[in-house]
């Protein structure tokens, strides 16, 4: 009978391990989750408006949701590979964390940066699409470290991100990605559509102690912010002083007394043109006529010396060098089709074989001309004056 279980044990054994934290012990506040929730959210409004102008689609990140994960837990939700963006802070904030990325999704968001369509291509990452991922990283996550700086009051800042490709198809050791992956850490997950191209989710991985001086840093922020509201004084609203009366030394002026206790006499126009009609002869003004002298105007012939002073000092700058450039002609490619130059690439240009040349000089262009051969070196044949040469000085 020593071998039987207590009835304490027989129901340990059927709660098995609901009894116990599912990610080992560590958990967060309620103030904690909501403050690090509003400063993700925050950031990833900013950096949604960032990857808006690196895509040229409509993005739209949800509002995020905080809980604690394990790597365990995380890798079990993805069955194809990923891709892993670590940011590490060098300013105002100690610490790093992980953002996480489907291969797919990935690839979309590479393609339209290149200047594709936006398409989950099959085949491996490239260092190529690592590269550009990584850059479109760099930039949302700086965008957001500044509406970080604007939430802490003080400057924070970013290294360069690194892109790690992820193989979920065997078994990864965690700590190759990051230190922290191997115990508990805080998972937030954002809803992620691009368009209509991408509808995935994205994940932001902090280590337990980088979350908590995040919380740290957001409360004094927002202690401060209460602070500076609680001292700013109220505008203080003096009563209206009684009129005083007027002492022996200061009697009102005559003028104002004359003025309130007589309104200004109103006269209609003279009948005739001025100035034959006389002012009407009231307060003082006498009853004459005003005599305007009426000349014809005098002016001042143009001196033609300075003229020809002007046209001498342009002798001192015509030594001065200006740069003459021969254009053949233009055209716009897209990265993608860059990145595809090889030697014996033809580019077509937008001017018509046989059409005239354009010459700049400090890019802007005032003749045009064809191309010829002086011996060994090309050479122009100017057919057309577009700007006389002296506009351009």
């Amino acid at each position: 009978m020593g071998d039987m279980l207590s009835q304490e044990e027989i129901n340990a054994l059927l709660r098995g391990i609901d009894d116990e934290p599912a990610s080992g012990g560590a958990s967060l506040s309620d103030d904690e989750v909501d403050a690090i929730g509003e400063v993700s959210n925050i950031s990833m409004g900013t950096a949604a408006t960032t990857l808006f102008s690196l895509v040229n689609q409509k993005v739209l990140i949800t509002t995020p949701k905080v809980e604690v994960s394990t790597w365990e837990k995380l890798a079990a939700n993805f069955d194809k590979s990923f891709v892993g963006i670590q940011i590490v802070y060098k300013e105002g904030l100690a610490g790093s964390n992980l953002l996480i990325l489907k291969e797919d999704d990935v690839k979309i968001i590479s393609d339209l940066m290149m200047g594709g369509e936006g398409v989950a291509f099959e085949g491996e990452l490239t260092e190529l699409h690592l590269s550009a991922i990584a850059e479109a990283m760099n930039q949302m996550i700086g965008s957001a470290s500044t509406s970080m700086s604007s939430m802490f009051g003080k400057k924070i800042d970013i290294n360069p991100p690194v892109s790690n490709y992820i193989d979920n198809s065997d078994f990864v050791d965690p700590s190759e990605i990051a230190d922290f992956l191997t115990g508990d850490f805080i998972k937030v997950s954002f809803e992620m559509k691009i368009g209509e191209l991408i509808d995935s989710e994205l994940m932001q991985l902090y280590p337990m102690d980088f979350a908590q001086e995040i919380y740290k840093s957001f409360s004094q922020s927002k202690d401060a912010n209460e602070e500076k509201q609680e001292a700013k004084p109220e505008p203080v609203q003096e009563a209206p002083s009684a009129p005083s009366a007027p002492s022996a030394t200061q009697q009102p002026y005559p003028q104002q007394e004359q003025y309130a206790q007589q309104p200004f006499p109103q006269q209609p126009f003279p009948q005739q043109p001025f100035p034959q009609q006389p002012y009407p002869q009231q307060d003082g003004y006498s009853n004459q006529f005003r005599n305007i002298e009426v000349q014809q105007a005098q002016f001042q012939n143009f001196d033609m010396n300075g003229f020809i002073q002007q046209k001498e000092n342009i002798d001192l700058i015509m030594d001065v060098a200006l740069e003459v450039t021969v254009e053949l002609g233009r055209t716009h490619k897209s990265i993608k089709e860059i990145l595809e130059f090889a030697p014996g690439t033809i580019i077509e240009l937008n001017k018509l074989a046989g059409e005239p040349i354009d010459v700049l000089v400090n890019g802007k262009i005032v003749a045009k001309g064809e191309v010829v051969v002086i011996d060994e070196n090309f050479g122009i044949r100017i057919t057309d004056i577009i700007k006389q040469v002296g506009g351009i000085i």
